[in-house]
């Protein structure tokens, strides 16, 4: 690779055509999920978090019930090393015990057939994961197998249509929405991709993971799941205009 080749690299992100004009934006928005457990006092999270004026969740982890999930939500990423970190460092927080292994860090993306490009990029998601009717989240990582990459892209197109095909009938029935976010080479243990489906019950979330179970991308090319954090908020920030 020649330094002719690096000059050309395009790191934009492309949506459809628009009125016959391309779309392009060099914006994105990261998410991240923290996982706390020895939470024995809930509201003084939701105080705290609250306080900060930092666009956030607070779910209570169904699986623990002295857990916590804390998500995050931010257009630079240097916000979780610098405002996150800071509120993170602090009480009630320094008396909770973190779980590591939980923690999901994804970025917004596009694939080129988005018809509002900057809606998708940094609004769509965060609608979804601030909408005060979804109460309900369950939240992993996932990674394909290699030999996803190694298909012809019209190929990787039938194969994923599927499970756009899906999230298209739980969203319009209601059931559910979801936050897809990838996370290549900023996941600790490898991940490709944190998905977040929201709904206003669980069931259906369940339901929604259940019938992906059964297409060709998670029977032939999916190579791990999970672990899945499940959740129930406690609190949330209202959605900001950007």
């Amino acid at each position: 690779m020649d330094i002719q080749h690096f000059e050309k690299l395009d790191l934009s992100e492309h949506g459809a055509d628009r009125g016959g004009q391309p779309q392009t934006t060099d914006r994105r928005f990261y998410f991240q999920l923290q996982v706390y457990t020895a939470c024995l006092d809930v509201k003084k999270v939701v105080d705290a978090v609250s306080a900060s004026g930092l666009e956030a969740v607070v779910y209570l982890d169904v699986n623990d019930p002295r857990g916590i999930g804390l998500l995050f939500m931010n257009e630079n990423p240097e916000f979780f090393v610098k405002e996150a970190r800071a509120l993170l460092t602090t009480p009630p927080f320094t008396s909770l015990a973190p779980k590591p292994e939980m923690t999901m860090l994804g970025r917004t993306y596009a694939l080129g057939r988005e018809q509002d490009l900057e809606d998708w990029m940094l609004k769509k998601f965060r609608r979804n994961a601030l909408n005060p009717n979804f109460p309900w989240a369950v939240w992993y990582p996932l990674r394909r197998k290699p030999e996803f990459a190694a298909l012809e892209r019209p190929d990787q197109g039938k194969i994923l249509a599927e499970h756009g095909n899906l999230g298209r009938i739980y969203g319009d029935a209601g059931y559910a929405q979801d936050i897809r976010l990838n996370c290549f080479g900023i996941d600790t243990h490898d991940n490709e991709f944190v998905i977040g489906l929201v709904g206003p019950e669980l069931y259906p979330l369940s339901r929604l993971v259940q019938d992906m179970r059964k297409t060709q991308q998670t029977i032939k090319f999916i190579q791990s799941l999970g672990p899945f954090f499940v959740g129930h908020k406690a609190w949330q920030s209202n959605l900001r205009e950007i």
